[in-house]
């Protein structure tokens, strides 16, 4: 799964932060309380997640508890790469 948070990690930081990491930004971070990523960078991710790990997403797995941070998005990632 480490493997999985460094790519999602690399995009967020390379694509939605413009190569900015910023200070204390961690894997458990949430995107929504931190102001860090908009509801554009959520449908951004979700565009890499289905065609870095080619994976299928419904809209109602769309939801913060998938996709609030490195952590939970590499969490969903990996419970879908199982259950295929």
């Amino acid at each position: 799964m480490e493997d999985i948070a460094q790519k999602i990690r690399t995009f967020v930081i390379d694509n939605l932060l413009f190569g900015q990491e910023g200070d204390g930004f961690s894997n458990e971070d949430s995107f929504l309380e931190s102001g860090m990523i908009d509801s554009m960078g959520i449908l951004s991710l979700v565009e890499f997640v289905t065609e870095t790990f080619a994976i299928s997403i419904d809209d109602r797995d769309i939801v913060p508890e998938n996709w609030d941070s490195v952590s939970r998005i590499a969490r969903f990632v990996q419970a879908k790469i199982i259950s295929v």
